[in-house]
């Protein structure tokens, strides 16, 4: 049989049976039972033309239920321009790789100098990489950077009030690579800055994650945090939601080491779960200790702009299973997406969306308190997404989803982790409270 996709000849074929002594590709299976070989054509549907195959996804994609979205937990609902969508096609864009070799690869280089610059902006802190994978992955790699950074520690801190999907990915990393994890307690839906130090004095901490906003919706009060962090020579890391930092105090003046989130809230569609992309930034120090790659920006020979992959602290091109980090490509793509949006946006736009995400959330507070079938868990300042008791929560919650309003996220057995972004408007967020 010829395979027009494969590109061995039969001479080609004989010549490998012949060494490893067999006569045909049938032999190959001889060890095969009968009773478990498959007899017939294979359960392939015929071809289509483009007009059956959009007709045919179109009948797929009916059986979504499509809800205004007012759910959050990690993933929220932003608007992004249509012009990224063409823009990401452009041709100095496109590439099948990653770019190893920078003369071919301008236009990608480009774009990741120009996130980079960005995401260093947006958290205030002095560099940025661009080779991280979402959120959960890149507090991941910065646990283990902080871990690699220790010369004795080997204990890493995190608050109790990170999003349980970050506190997994966290404790799947430290089980295979040594490194002893320990929660930080909270007090009234926030981190303990008396149970920071507690564990802190005890010693051998290599670093301290937080959340901001975290996993309440809280926006946490740091200060300290640093301080205390440094004076035990420990790095402190801050897991941020990125739309949120056009408002919000940055890393940078927490005094943070390392910044990491996830960049789906710069826009990019909730995908029903990806793809995504991570941030990490930090401050110089720690500049080779960064996983991934960092772009620079030089000049070539004839004294034109030109960019390279300056740093590559891969240490499995020549360390394999020694490497800190096993990080080998990037979401370029998802990179390239929120830096158009960024760039479209613009410092005055992002912060608008936010300030209006920040608005909406209060409102819609305001009034399902005041309906007095609902009460705020924690007396916390919060930001675009908060924690209420609900009377009947399952019942609401159905009720909402059959008007086609997801009302939230459950958490534990009455409350509700209900979040807010600038594409809901004041007639659908009246619509939820009547709903209550």
């Amino acid at each position: 049989m010829n395979h027009k996709f494969l590109p061995h000849t039969p001479e080609d074929i004989q010549q490998m049976l012949k060494r490893i002594g067999i006569n045909s590709l049938e032999d190959l299976y001889a060890e095969v039972p009968e009773s478990i070989r498959l007899k017939k054509d294979y359960d392939i549907p015929e071809d289509m033309s483009e007009l059956e195959i959009r007709a045919f996804f179109d009948k797929l994609g009916q059986k979504n239920d499509v809800l205004t979205c007012f759910a959050g937990g990690g993933v929220y609902d932003h608007y992004a321009p249509s012009i990224i969508s063409n823009l990401l096609s452009r041709s100095e864009f496109l590439t099948s790789y990653t770019p190893y070799q920078a003369e071919i690869s301008q236009g990608t280089l480009h774009y990741i100098f120009e996130f980079q610059s960005m995401m260093a902006e947006l958290t205030g802190l002095d560099i940025a990489n661009a080779s991280m994978y979402e959120g959960t992955t890149a507090t991941a790699e910065a646990m283990m950077v902080a871990f690699d950074n220790a010369k004795k520690a080997d204990t890493v801190l995190y608050s109790e009030a990170l999003n349980e999907n970050i506190i997994g990915v966290l404790k799947t990393y430290a089980h295979f690579h040594g490194i002893k994890l320990k929660g930080i307690k909270t007090e009234n839906g926030a981190t303990s800055h008396n149970d920071l130090k507690r564990h802190i004095d005890k010693g051998g901490v290599a670093g301290v994650i937080v959340q901001q906003p975290n996993r309440n919706g809280i926006i946490e009060d740091f200060t300290g945090f640093a301080e205390d962090c440094h004076e035990k020579k420990a790095l402190f890391i801050i897991n941020g939601i990125a739309s949120d930092l056009a408002l919000l105090k940055t890393p940078g003046e927490w005094g943070a080491d390392i910044a990491v989130g996830d960049l789906q809230s710069l826009g990019i569609p909730m995908s029903f779960g990806g793809p995504y992309a991570g941030y990490m930034c930090a401050t110089e120090k720690l500049l080779r200790k960064l996983p991934g790659r960092i772009v620079g920006k030089t000049k070539d020979s004839r004294g034109q702009r030109v960019f390279a992959l300056t740093l590559q602290a891969r240490e499995q091109h020549i360390r394999r299973q020694k490497a800190t980090s096993n990080i080998c490509s990037n979401q370029s793509l998802m990179a390239l997406y929120v830096t158009i949006y960024m760039s479209l946006m613009g410092k005055e736009g992002m912060k608008e969306a936010a300030q209006i995400s920040y608005d909406g959330a209060h409102y819609l507070c305001d009034q399902l308190i005041g309906t007095g079938k609902a009460k705020l868990v924690y007396d916390k300042p919060f930001f675009n997404e908060f924690l209420v008791q609900v009377q009947n929560r399952d019942a609401f919650f159905d009720k909402a989803i059959k008007k086609g309003i997801l009302p939230g996220i459950k958490i534990d057995d009455d409350k509700l982790l209900i979040a807010v972004t600038e594409k809901r408007t004041k007639e659908e967020v009246d619509m939820l409270v009547g709903l209550l």
